[in-house]
């Protein structure tokens, strides 16, 4: 991506500028949380969400894949990248993990391993997670402080190993007595974009 005011190129996976007048001034940007989910699954949770029109005035199909249905029909590649990790194939989707507080770790979770296992626990560096996916398949990540979930109905509500039933919204899980677990920066991305970006990335698949 470019910003407009600089023509500065940026890295979309390290969120630093990579080509241009910012390269080497220390800027990163500061990582969110994206969630990849259908449009059903989106609009029953948030009701009030406005939608851009796909009435542009240009010719474009905007219908669902239709933009890189050919791309994603095959396993080559448009991009140069510097080297491929055979790990997973080159398109595979992964659900993607570095932490500002946590430096040096990279983290990359196979989201067809997390489509199994609607509730998935793990760490990077000091801090533990937990990863919620839900029927639409959508991945959301919250810190976990080593409470340890064991179910959740994969819509709002999340037990943990004590009994205690959760509510997850999108920004936190919140227990009853109204401890709240902040949701962590993660999005899904293509496993050759990643690895190449993060070569030592740990994956689990």
């Amino acid at each position: 991506m470019h910003d407009h005011a600089t023509k500065s190129l940026w890295s979309t996976l390290t969120g630093t500028p990579v080509v241009g007048p910012l390269v080497g001034r220390g800027i990163e940007l500061k990582p969110l949380h994206v969630v990849t989910t259908t449009w059903k699954e989106w609009q029953r949770r948030h009701p009030e969400t406005l939608v851009l029109s796909r009435d542009t005035g240009h010719r474009r199909d905007y219908g669902e894949g239709v933009a890189y249905r050919d791309y994603f029909a095959t396993d080559r590649l448009m991009f140069n990248v510097p080297r491929l990790d055979k790990r997973l194939p080159n398109k595979a989707e992964v659900l993607a993990l570095r932490l500002p507080q946590v430096r040096g770790e990279a983290l990359a979770v196979a989201a067809d391993f997390l489509a199994s296992r609607p509730v998935y626990s793990d760490r990077i560096g000091d801090v533990a997670f937990v990863v919620l996916t839900d029927a639409s398949g959508a991945n959301r990540v919250y810190e976990s402080k080593d409470i340890v979930f064991v179910s959740w109905d994969k819509v709002s509500a999340v037990r943990d190993s004590r009994g205690v039933v959760w509510k997850m919204d999108e920004a936190a899980l919140t227990a009853p007595s109204r401890q709240t677990l902040g949701r962590l920066p993660a999005h899904r991305a293509c496993w050759f974009g990643w690895s190449a970006a993060y070569p030592t990335t740990r994956l689990v698949k």
